[in-house]
């Protein structure tokens, strides 16, 4: 009797299988990252080359109209904005010394418990608790520092980006019947398949929801924080909101406290006024319009977006926090589409599961 049969010996070797698999993953983190955000980026434009295609009669010259207008847009938008944007970036950058004088010498909470009527025994109180946690202070700020510096490290990038999408903008069909030769058995196939189709809709939503979501927080902060109520640094504060927003759960807040932190430390007086429109834009955003915008393109707990994003950054640091919500949304597709797998060869043909078509009971 062999000491181990065929049966354990298949499971030990797909184990083997997988986790070298997920090793190469690890080790060649970087390189994918530019590879997962070309993927986005022609899921974003494939749209248009689609419709220009039917004019141009020709994927390739439709990818190089949409790469052109594209580029005429975000230069037409850069000369405007864009001076502008990084000279309040440049002016905060040579404030910063006056600033943490401020909070070092405690004056930025007398001024502030000045204007809200707080006691003197309680303004010494807050004074000398932020002068014993300014060491803290520093350390957050290097942290941040230094996560900035790695995402200047990797701008090479956003060069790198339209280069790799237009292989998959022009060959992306071919790619995936290329993966579909590859499996013989009908069962297998339709496994295939259906990840495929499946990730296809949810990467298009997401990509695309995404984008009008930040574009969105961008003009609300921008408009609100600059027209409004004229808050020191208001364009660059809505632009940082803007981009923050594609990091689901935690950049909202970063966004708030930011733009929170920057008023205060300028002496700015209305800063309430500020929190309480943070506060009502992210109930409008995440409960109105959020649920229109993107549907049910993740169907992710909270709690599993959030495992997401600290895994990410972990992983690949600032870059890994923008792929964890797809990355993890394709795993929930994997997991799904291999039950159903395994439920037929149990027990036969079950109705085809179609993701964003799950129907959830009503009591």
């Amino acid at each position: 009797m062999p000491l181990i049969d065929s049966r354990t010996t298949r499971i030990l070797f797909t184990i083997f299988v997988f986790a070298v698999g997920f090793a190469f993953l690890y080790v060649a983190r970087r390189t994918l990252i530019a590879f997962l955000f070309a993927v986005f980026f022609a899921y974003l434009v494939d749209p248009a080359v689609s419709r220009v295609e039917k004019f141009a009669r020709s994927r390739a010259g439709a990818i190089a109209i949409i790469y052109l207008l594209i580029v005429m847009m975000l230069g037409t938008l850069f000369f405007f904005i864009g001076p502008r944007i990084g000279h309040e970036t440049q002016k905060l950058t040579d404030s910063m010394p006056s600033l943490v004088e401020r909070i070092n010498s405690g004056q930025i909470v007398q001024d502030i418990g000045i204007e809200h009527g707080l006691t003197k025994n309680t303004r010494d109180q807050l004074s000398a608790f932020l002068k014993g946690h300014t060491g803290d202070l520093l350390k957050l700020a290097q942290r941040a520092g230094l996560r900035i510096a790695e995402v200047a490290q990797e701008s090479w990038i956003l060069v790198l980006i339209p280069i790799l999408a237009a292989f998959f903008l022009k060959d992306g069909r071919a790619f995936s019947q290329v993966a579909l030769s590859f499996v013989h058995s009908k069962p297998q196939r339709e496994f295939m398949q259906g990840v495929i189709n499946d990730m296809n809709l949810m990467l298009a939503q997401f990509i695309r929801a995404q984008l009008t979501l930040a574009a969105l927080s961008w003009v609300a902060y921008a408009s609100f924080l600059g027209l409004i109520m004229h808050v020191p640094y208001a364009l660059m504060l809505g632009t940082a909101g803007g981009i923050l927003e594609f990091i689901p759960v935690v950049g909202p807040l970063v966004a708030s406290v930011l733009i929170i932190g920057v008023a205060l430390l300028n002496g700015y007086h209305y800063w309430l006024i500020v929190g309480i429109f943070l506060i009502i834009w992210r109930l409008v955003q995440d409960y109105a319009v959020s649920p229109r915008v993107m549907g049910t393109t993740m169907e992710l707990h909270p709690l599993a977006a959030i495992f997401g994003v600290l895994a990410g950054a972990e992983i690949a640091g600032v870059l890994g926090v923008y792929l964890s919500i797809p990355v993890m949304a394709s795993l929930r597709i994997v997991w799904r589409r291999w039950r159903m797998y395994a439920e037929k060869k149990r027990f036969g043909p079950l109705n085809d599961y179609s993701f964003l078509s799950e129907t959830t009971p009503h009591p």
